[in-house]
């Protein structure tokens, strides 16, 4: 069994990772932590997260945590998820990157630092949403410039950061196959007299209310037709259990960095 230590172990996204790693047949809870403070501190992880009692207890320590584990699953906020692939780097331990928000140089760091662990980093871990990620950027290259292409994406009220990282991914994909660069021409609002959109530029709009786990709809609207891709997620168990696929592929790996990709097979795609 690989042995797993989640981040942000009593949050909603850590709970439900918790749950579907207790299920899987390759892996096990070996360890959980959270920030110090919380209130969940010193209890059993499982009776935390809904899903029984496993006999490992919440600590404040993630470096204790990561000696007892072979994998570490990270969904929390990109400034401590940098403080824990640094620690993972120096331990030589696997790491499994869910968080959204990571900054260019984020990312730039976090690959320097995988020279050192193997480390699979995606803004969704969802299958259906990796699968919209290289459909939505075939479908580009097959319409080309003659369809405007828009974003939209809806989350809860909740949500730190914006567009998500999901829609970010979506634009890079199609911006790409269409040799564009969405620092260019992505448009990340609109308001007042703005004139005629260009026909480079990919929006990006961003809807934040409720409890909407997660929305993503690319549009291709062309003359006199329209073509819409939608994946909605119904709860953050896709995400979670998608984390695991990875948790349970990138232990033994190679040192470096590879994404949901990688895991499911759609690097060729």
């Amino acid at each position: 069994m690989i042995k797993v230590v989640i981040a942000g172990a009593a949050g909603r996204m850590g709970r439900r990772i918790g749950n579907m790693v207790n299920q899987h047949k390759e892996l096990e809870i070996a360890a959980g932590f959270e920030a110090a403070g919380n209130p969940n501190l010193g209890k059993d992880i499982g009776e935390v997260g809904g899903y029984g009692p496993v006999g490992v207890t919440i600590t404040d320590d993630p470096a204790a945590a990561l000696a007892r584990a072979e994998v570490l699953i990270d969904f929390t906020f990109h400034e401590a998820t940098m403080g824990f692939a640094r620690l993972a780097a120096a331990r030589n331990k696997a790491m499994v990157i869910g968080t959204t928000g990571l900054s260019s140089a984020n990312l730039a760091e976090l690959k320097e630092l995988t020279a050192h662990f193997p480390c699979v980093q995606s803004p969704n871990m969802a299958v259906g949403v990796n699968v919209l990620f290289k459909v939505a950027a075939k479908v580009a290259a097959i319409l080309g410039n003659d369809y405007d292409i828009e974003i939209v994406e809806a989350h809860h009220r909740l949500k730190k950061d914006a567009p998500s990282g999901t829609a970010l991914k979506l634009g890079e994909m199609v911006a790409a196959a269409l040799h564009r660069d969405l620092g260019q021409v992505g448009v990340f609002s609109r308001h007042g007299m703005i004139g005629a959109r260009t026909d480079a530029e990919i929006g990006i709009q961003t809807i934040r209310a409720g409890d909407i786990v997660g929305e993503h709809t690319v549009y291709f609207a062309g003359a006199g037709e329209r073509l819409e891709l939608t994946h909605r997620a119904h709860s953050r168990d896709n995400f979670a259990r998608g984390a695991t696929l990875a948790a349970a592929w990138v232990a033994g790996k190679p040192n470096g960095l590879y994404t949901m990709f990688d895991v499911l097979g759609l690097t060729d795609l």
